[in-house]
């Protein structure tokens, strides 16, 4: 029976694991860089409140002669973008505050646009986000992803190392630091910070409580998930991409197919501690990811190629969504091998 990669392969992926995390390293600083430089994610009008209209011309138009017109009703726009194809003539007007967007509005920025550009303006649709609600679901987006991190490193801890008691009381500890942190930055500092860096504070904990208890199955799924998501909100920012709700839900859809390519490996690795034990770990380790590789390529190619296609014929709707997707897949399949894995050797040589 044809196979499509031999069952006897022999790669030796631990032995380039120093060129991995010289990688991996880079792709993160470089992350972090774009995002400090940025001033943080790029959040969309769900999250930091605003007007967005979509209008489509009956011609090719240029985004200055859009802002024009728009500054003639004196509409402080963030940001005008192209939507889907250039060849549709759509699109994305971003405001920075919430407007009346009733019919008679929409009939001022059409006649606006139309003397400015000389082109016919039809709105597809115009959307309104108040500043408390964005606040109040970026607050819950971020919540969303930390948890997704919590209750995955429980079930790790507890599917591999059997300690469910020790996975609650890290929990607990978790869910406590965020609240404590919380508190003491706001009532006793007197320093505002948001979720972001309470999550980041929570995190820096978690990786301190499985180092010191020892839940190295756990510190391999958080830290691949960590670098996978770090990566992924990396590009975005390079690219000026908007996080949106639709990115946060390809975010925890990544770290979902991430932590079951990394379930994959480790289940492997269980297996063959018991039956190699006369190898040395690195070997050990280096053989499962082997064994596992072909089934590993095909999840990941399938799934690929459903996301391309979104990416290239999903139109401007969806575009975001499958590019995150496209990133996670392709680093999540990475850190599975180079990074969860790896983890597990080094943890053990100290």
């Amino acid at each position: 029976m044809y196979q499509f990669i031999k069952s006897d392969i022999n790669l030796d992926f631990i032995g380039k694991r120093k060129i991995a995390y010289a990688v991996s390293l880079f792709l993160i600083l470089s992350s972090i860089g774009f995002l400090v430089a940025n001033k943080g994610p790029r959040y969309g009008v769900d999250f930091s409140g605003g007007t967005v209209i979509q209008v489509r011309f009956d011609a090719p138009v240029n985004a200055n002669e859009i802002t024009s017109g728009l500054d003639t009703l004196k509409i402080i726009t963030s940001s005008v973008q192209t939507f889907g194809d250039k060849k549709d003539n759509e699109f994305l007007i971003r405001a920075e505050h919430s407007l009346n967007t009733d019919k008679e509005f929409a009939t001022k920025v059409t006649a606006a646009l139309k003397k400015s550009t000389g082109k016919i303006a039809d709105i597809r649709r115009m959307e309104i986000v108040g500043p408390q609600v964005g606040q109040e679901l970026r607050e819950k987006a971020l919540f969303a992803i930390f948890y997704a991190m919590l209750f995955i490193t429980i079930y790790m801890s507890g599917r591999f190392e059997f300690k469910w008691l020790m996975s609650a009381l890290v929990t607990g500890i978790l869910i406590a630091s965020v609240y404590f942190f919380s508190w003491l930055f706001s009532s006793i500092l007197n320093i505002k910070v948001g979720m972001l860096e309470l999550t980041g504070v929570a995190l820096l904990v978690a990786l301190a409580l499985f180092w010191v208890l020892k839940l190295k199955y756990a510190m391999g799924a958080i830290v691949a998930l960590i670098h996978d998501v770090t990566i992924t909100l990396g590009v975005f920012s390079i690219m000026g991409k908007e996080i949106t709700l639709t990115t946060i839900a390809a975010i925890l859809t990544i770290t979902g197919y991430s932590l079951n390519d990394t379930i994959i490996v480790y289940d492997r690795i269980r297996e063959n501690v018991r039956k190699q034990y006369k190898n040395p770990f690195e070997v050990i380790i280096n053989n499962s990811i082997n064994e596992t590789l072909s089934r590993t390529i095909l999840t990941s190619g399938t799934m690929l190629i459903v996301i391309l296609s979104l990416l290239f014929l999903g139109g401007g709707t969806i575009h975001d969504f499958a590019l995150a997707m496209t990133v996670g897949v392709i680093v999540g399949t990475y850190s599975s091998i180079y990074v969860a894995s790896p983890i597990l050797l080094e943890w053990q040589d100290k």
